[in-house]
C-alpha cells in the first residue's frame, strides 16, 4: 500500500515496492570542489570557505547532472531523492541547499530533498555519491554507485548502469 502525501493539489507517493535511488549533491550534482578552490584562491586565510553565506547557493551544476537527475526521475517504478549531508559549520547550508535544488531541479525536487549527516541511516537500492565513506556511505545497505570513480567518471556512465535501463552499450 502506498502512503500518499498531498501538497498544493499534487499527489506524491511513497511506495516501498519501487526502486529507490538517492543522489548526493556536493561533487555529484554540483561543483563543490571547484567553488571551494575558487574561494580559497580569493581568500587564502579562510579555513572553511563552505562557512560563507551563499556558498551552497552559488554552486554550479556539474556537466550532465541536471539532465541525468530528470532522466532517472522519469524511470518507471523508481523514486529518486537527493540525499545530502549538511555543513555543520554553516547552518545556512540547510536552506541554501534547498534553494539550489529548487532553482536547478525544480520545486518538485525540493520535496525529495533529504538533508542528513549520516547517509547510512536511509534505506534504498542505490546511492550515487562521489564519496565511498565519511558520511555513512559505507553503511548504506544498497549499492554505492561512486560518481567520479574510474567506473562512473561522469553522468553519462552512471546512466549506463545496467539496472537503470536507460541505455545499453
Amino acid at each position: 500500500m502506498a502512503k500518499t502525501v498531498s501538497n498544493r493539489g499534487d499527489t506524491r507517493h511513497f511506495n516501498p515496492e519501487h526502486r529507490r535511488i538517492f543522489i548526493d549533491m556536493d561533487d555529484t550534482l554540483c561543483d563543490f570542489a571547484g567553488h571551494y578552490r575558487a574561494i580559497q584562491a580569493q581568500l587564502p586565510a579562510l579555513l572553511y570557505p563552505q562557512s560563507l553565506p551563499r556558498f551552497f547557493m552559488d554552486l554550479s551544476p556539474l556537466p550532465g547532472a541536471i539532465g541525468a537527475f530528470h532522466q532517472l526521475s522519469g524511470l518507471p517504478e523508481t523514486e529518486v531523492y537527493i540525499l545530502t549531508a549538511p555543513s555543520v559549520l554553516n547552518p545556512h547550508s540547510y536552506t541554501e541547499k534547498r534553494h539550489w535544488v529548487s532553482r536547478h531541479l525544480g520545486l518538485d525536487a525540493a520535496y525529495r530533498l533529504i538533508i542528513c549527516p549520516n547517509k547510512g541511516l536511509l534505506q534504498g537500492d542505490y546511492l550515487i555519491d562521489d564519496m565511498a565513506a565519511g558520511k555513512g556511505q559505507e553503511h548504506f545497505a544498497g549499492e554505492l554507485v561512486q560518481f567520479g570513480s574510474p567506473y562512473y567518471p561522469d553522468w553519462r556512465s552512471v546512466l549506463f548502469h545496467p539496472d537503470f535501463g536507460l541505455f545499453s552499450e
